[in-house]
């Protein structure tokens, strides 16, 4: 299993999921324009792309999945309250499959099992994809506004995971949004802030984990240096000696290899860069 963070932040968010002949498109939140052009940095035609599955209906992840989906003839999976939600995006041309949270999704190389997430939008939902032959799971929660044992559970053994790092706490509050933004943010139906990313990994480390990208960070209310020092030290203490990644808003992560990563590890984890 191979992945790139496409791009992530308040601006838009997707990440590419490749196993076997599959690429898997988890939410498409940039146009499409933007999509084929991130897609094409990591060396992948927008023709490859297999299907694309939204966890929710925001602009942020939604953008350009009907544009994208009609352009190209890609499946769209979309949960029912999804679907009602971000009607405004579809046109009727596209090949639109929905999907329940509880009940797995079926990608070709890749099996996707969706999990009820709290965050204010119509059906949310986060994602632990698993590649069948090779056993390897990556995590993908970028929109929480609390990790819910749900969560914890859904998240739990992942190889990597891909998880909201979204504000500094401090600068959440000093920041100029309205107020009623800051409390939106800070609420339980939000965004997680770096200190409760932080405790959410730490929590979910196993001897599998070899990777956490932290994701969705806010240009206005955090820094990646900031967001990084609180995931590690929270997981060293922790016993995690694996690697920390900042994707960031502008352009693509690379390709990241999750065999090559956990041969690298190897049996005791150890440091991988």
């Amino acid at each position: 299993m191979r992945f790139s963070v496409l791009g992530s932040g308040s601006r838009g968010n997707a990440t590419l999921v490749a196993a076997g002949v599959t690429r898997l498109l988890v939410d498409a939140g940039f146009s499409g324009r933007e999509l084929a052009s991130r897609l094409a940095a990591i060396g992948v035609e927008p023709e490859e792309v297999t299907a694309i599955l939204l966890t929710h209906e925001h602009g942020d992840h939604a953008r350009g999945a009907g544009v994208f989906a009609r352009a190209h003839g890609t499946p769209l999976f979309v949960t029912e309250g999804t679907l009602a939600a971000c009607r405004g995006l579809l046109r009727g041309g596209e090949e639109v499959r929905t999907y329940r949270p509880g009940y797995p999704v079926e990608v070709d190389d890749l099996r996707v099992d969706p999990f009820v997430t709290v965050h204010d939008a119509a059906d949310p939902v986060a994602v632990a994809v698993r590649e069948p032959a090779t056993g390897l799971r990556l995590g993908i929660a970028t929109d929480l506004g609390r990790p819910t044992v749900q969560v914890k559970h859904a998240l739990r053994e992942c190889d990597a995971l891909i998880v909201e790092s979204n504000h500094d706490e401090s600068l959440l509050w000093s920041a100029a949004y309205p107020a009623a933004v800051k409390a939106r943010i800070a609420s339980s139906h939000g965004h997680l802030s770096n200190r409760a990313a932080a405790g959410l990994a730490a929590e979910l480390l196993s001897p599998r984990l070899v990777l956490v990208v932290l994701a969705h960070l806010s240009e206005e209310s955090n820094n990646p240096e900031l967001a990084r020092r609180a995931m590690e030290r929270a997981l060293a203490r922790a016993g995690f000696a694996g690697l920390v990644k900042v994707a960031r808003p502008d352009r693509p992560t690379p390709l990241m290899d999750l065999v090559r990563l956990r041969e690298r590890a190897g049996p005791r984890q150890l440091s991988l860069f």
